[in-house]
């Protein structure tokens, strides 16, 4: 075997390499010559350029993320099978079986390329669920777009959702929920995270790495091509500039049916047992699968990169260690039960081909054509890159931005002017019926959807025999992050909790995707800072464990940040889906209550964003153990038959639940405001740790004395009623005309 490569490395020190386009810092560079003791071959510079992006390194995060472990009690590790570190974490949802769920964004490449970007965001995050040996039931989508009125949204909205639906419509997953937000700042720089739900029984759990000297190591999938060489990892690691060249590498391009295929393959191999560890090939491709394999088994993997199977047969090794082109997927194989996976393969005609085999070495030696082109510590790749501690302080605007405050906005003030504020916000981009997106997706393939979009939350049956389910709700209002990291952090994480228990759900476990903008911006590292320690903090108060999730930042154009957007996704579980609560009015006579406590808190609000333009102020106080009271009373409530209906109170307020409530089977209310409130306030005050409920007749006396019970504040304030929202004394608004209004805002900008 021929060492001339990596000896010539050590013989050449003088030679110039591309560290700097490749998106390297100086320092970063000299520790490459410190871990290896020589320069590093192209090969090997390439590998550590794209495992040492911020994308795949979490190089500026990491001193805050470890605070998801440190903060972790026994409470919260009871569900947990899998935590932080692997693919996705995995959670016991009772009777054998467990979930994998995670977030993950794929922002960049989606403004680059929509429809491609969107769909590959799908299909990776698909692999992440794979992997851990789980069959995926269902994906989200949570969107973040510039105006809808824009014209470069007008550009990449219709190929992000085309993107997302045709490639998880391939899948046959259904898309169950997720969030469609514009504002200014988003504007450029789109938000596109995708969620994965998996589920396995226990023992079907595989994790990521390599064991057993000898062990042979199996690429399979579909062929290596030159889409998305340095694709989300180095896109991912720096902003877009208004002005001037950007790096712009290749987007990865999807193949759904190729996916399908793996997936059908893979859970074959799984349930024959044949796999020592597996791996998805996602940002960073080869570079990322071999190394953390191998750092994560016995230390030793030595691959032969020309045994690759190639869509171009012109890429260069370092081309071949960099691509991220999708729909691959790397396994160690005993070599007793080689022979059976490639004949499972074949069966499902996915390419496989033996590229490597475990070592006891404590290296990853690659070799081409004969020629060793990289040999590393394994680990100093995938685990030990840099740790940076940016600086990060308050930035000096923050409290001219919080004493800015919403409340002393001119305010309507007459039934007229509430009636016409509760049709604009209704009809405004962000609280506007959204099934010009929803319709394009499959909420119901498999037949196990049992609640999805409009809904608070979706939910999938886990078993037909028992009805054991579970439920999935994302959120985040970025506007309130803006204001107040840490509060609007912890708002996300409250919404996203109450919108799980208001479908009967008893919240279980959390997955985040935290987009900001440039680390290298002290005040984005301030709010990243308190964003994280907000939700490690949040999560310690619920009880909830963080099983893992994303980190995406130089989310900006040029020196235009976005909105802080920590996005939070909650996963509940079920013992009967059959007891599940659905969100809208249905009968007539019902009653309607009101749970929790309205202040005069409108900074931040929807009111002050449609009607006023308006960012300033300090967000709705959240008081996480209320919320937890509030999901008691939810969760109980359902399973115990008190309640037909439920529905949180965040974005619009009252006023906007009490609109979606009614549409949503088309049956109308009667409505009567608390005497102790300015009507206004009651309507579209945006209050934290409240919810509607609708209680039968026959239940009020149960439910209301379980909310007294608990001391919790509850009130009836209407009855489910007619073809209107009937606010007593003020106005009427038919649901017609309230329908009209809602529906026609997408189409009209998007085509029908």
């Amino acid at each position: 075997m021929s060492l001339d490569t990596v000896k010539q490395a050590g013989e050449t020190p003088e030679q110039s390499q591309p560290w700097a386009e490749l998106g390297l810092k100086p320092d970063e560079y000299a520790q490459f010559h410190e871990i290896l003791g020589r320069r590093p071959t192209s090969s090997e510079l390439a590998m550590y350029s794209v495992m040492w992006s911020e994308h795949c390194s979490y190089k500026s995060s990491k001193v805050h993320l470890k605070q998801f472990g440190e903060k972790v009690t026994d409470e919260m590790r009871k569900p947990l099978l899998v935590g932080i570190g692997e693919n996705a974490g995995v959670v016991d949802i009772g009777q054998g079986y467990a979930v994998t769920f995670k977030v993950e964004s794929h922002n960049h490449p989606s403004y680059v390329e929509p429809y491609q970007g969107a769909a590959t965001g799908v299909g990776g995050i698909v692999r992440d669920i794979l992997s851990m040996g789980a069959r995926p039931v269902a994906v989200m989508d949570p969107l973040r777009f510039g105006p809808a009125d824009a014209a470069d949204t007008q550009r990449v909205l219709p190929g992000v959702v085309a993107g997302i639906g045709g490639y998880g419509n391939c899948l046959g997953l259904p898309n169950i929920g997720g969030e469609v937000v514009f504002d200014p700042t988003y504007a450029g720089n789109p938000l596109v995270n995708a969620l994965c739900v998996g589920v396995m029984r226990h023992e079907q759990i595989h994790l990521a790495k390599a064991t057993g000297a000898g062990n042979q190591v199996i690429l399979y999938g579909a062929k290596t091509g030159g889409d998305g060489i340095g694709g989300v990892s180095v896109l991912a690691s720096e902003t877009f500039e208004d002005a001037g060249p950007a790096k712009r590498p290749s987007v990865q391009v999807g193949d759904p049916f190729m996916e399908k295929l793996l997936i059908e393959c893979t859970l074959e191999i799984f349930a024959e047992g044949i796999v020592s560890g597996i791996q998805d090939l996602g940002g960073a491709g080869l570079s990322c699968a071999t190394s953390e394999l191998a750092s994560a088994g016995d230390g030793g993997m030595h691959v032969w990169l020309d045994r690759v199977p190639l869509r171009d047969s012109s890429l260069s090794p370092e081309e071949i260690l960099m691509s991220e082109s999708q729909e691959r997927m790397m396994a160690v194989v005993e070599p007793a039960h080689v022979e059976r996976f490639l004949e499972i393969c074949a069966k499902w005609d996915v390419d496989a081909t033996v590229i490597g085999e475990v070592t006891d070495t404590g290296r990853l030696r690659i070799e081409w054509h004969g020629e060793l082109i990289v040999d590393v510590p394994p680990g100093t790749v995938a685990h030990e890159g840099p740790t940076y501690h940016r600086p990060f302080a308050r930035p000096a605007w923050q409290d001219a931005l919080q004493a800015d405050v919403a409340e002393v906005l001119p305010r309507p003030q007459t039934g007229d002017e509430l009636r016409a504020t509760v049709l604009r916000l209704a009809a405004s981009s962000n609280l506007c019926d959204k099934s010009w997106v929803t319709d394009q997706y499959d909420r119901y393939v498999q037949g196990n959807t049992v609640l999805a979009q409009p809904e608070d939350a979706g939910i999938v049956r886990v078993d037909d025999e028992t009805g054991l389910g579970i439920a999935v709700s994302t959120d985040c209002n970025g506007r309130f992050a803006k204001l107040d990291p840490y509060a609007g952090a912890q708002l996300a994480l409250a919404e996203s909790y109450r919108n799980v228990a208001v479908t009967g759900a008893r919240p279980l476990a959390v997955t985040d995707c935290l987009n900001f903008g440039s680390p290298e911006d002290p005040a984005v590292m301030w709010q990243f800072a308190e964003a994280t320690t907000a939700l490690a903090d949040g999560c310690q108060r619920l009880g909830l464990p963080i099983t893992g999730g994303n980190v995406s930042l130089y989310n900006q154009t040029g020196e235009q940040a976005i909105l802080p957007t920590p996005v939070v996704g909650v996963l509940g579980v079920l013992d009967d889906v059959a007891r599940r609560t659905p969100q809208g009015f249905r009968e007539a006579g019902q009653q309607i209550y009101l749970l929790g406590t309205t202040r005069e808190e409108l900074s931040g609000s929807e009111w002050a964003h449609v009607v006023h333009s308006h960012l300033g102020g300090r967000p709705p106080a959240v008081d996480l153990d209320v919320e937890r009271q509030l999901a008691d009373i939810l969760v109980n409530a359902s399973r115990d038959g008190l309640i037909d209906a439920a529905h949180d109170l965040s974005d619009g307020g009252l006023a906007q639940a009490l609109v979606e409530s009614s549409l949503r089977y088309g049956v109308g209310c009667r409505v009567w405001l608390p005497d102790d409130l300015d009507p206004f306030v009651a309507l579209f005050s945006e209050s934290a740790g409240r919810a509607v409920v609708v209680v039968p007749r026959s239940e009020e006396v149960r439910f209301t004395d379980m909310c007294a019970a608990r001391r919790f504040p509850h009130q009836r304030i209407g009855v489910v009623d007619g073809a209107a929202i009937d606010v007593q004394e003020l106005f009427s608004l038919p649901l017609d005309e309230l329908r009209t209004a809602w529906s026609a805002t997408l189409p009209a900008l998007f085509g029908p």
